[in-house]
């Protein structure tokens, strides 16, 4: 299928720096027609692979969706955190951990560099901060699971949540049946 092909070719670091909700939704606008030159961290090898995949001309990253750089992976002042969890909330693949008014830490071998966490962290203590490593394939997978896997965990959080309040709901119901059943046979005894 056309789109797994482009969603392979992206880089998997769910950015949204091309305007789209993650790589898979810039795939499909590929495929669709969209500009293959709105993937920054993709950069020129990225778009000359699509344009080959798609039989197009390889053009210059457009500027207005970002430009490229080295790899970078997010970075967590300790002495700034206070631990608010927004940037854990706010991180695509899971790649920042910890315990709510507790400092969080990026695990960095998860980290896509996306900077997704920085906008929401009101302490502004998240740094981008290049590692020396450069963005792969192997990663681009890897990241790619670990997105699925956080959108089905985040799913499931959310089916189970429904389930709970339908439970509640179901018995809150059940008990007031329960409740004016006894009121009604309490009052039909005194009142024979």
């Amino acid at each position: 299928m056309l789109i797994d092909q482009i969603d392979d070719i992206l880089p998997q670091t769910q950015c949204r720096q091309c305007g789209c909700n993650g790589c898979r939704a810039y795939a499909e606008q590929i495929a669709a027609g969209a500009p293959i030159n709105r993937c920054a961290p993709g950069g020129a090898a990225g778009i000359a692979r699509l344009a080959a995949l798609m039989g197009r001309p390889a053009v210059a990253l457009d500027p207005e969706y970002g430009h490229e750089s080295a790899f970078a992976v997010a970075v967590i002042d300790a002495d700034r955190c206070i631990g608010c969890r927004l940037c854990s909330a706010a991180c695509p693949v899971g790649a920042i951990t910890g315990a709510p008014k507790h400092l969080f830490a990026v695990i960095e071998a998860q980290c896509t560099g996306c900077a997704l966490c920085i906008a929401p962290c009101p302490m502004d203590c998240i740094q981008m901060q290049e590692d020396g490593t450069v963005w792969n394939e192997e990663r681009a997978r890897k990241a790619r699971t670990a997105y699925r896997e956080r959108l089905e965990r985040q799913k499931q959080t959310r089916e189970r949540i429904a389930a709970e309040r339908t439970h509640s709901a179901q018995t809150k119901k059940a008990v007031m049946a329960d409740v004016m059943a006894k009121v009604r046979a309490l009052s039909s005894s005194r009142n024979p």
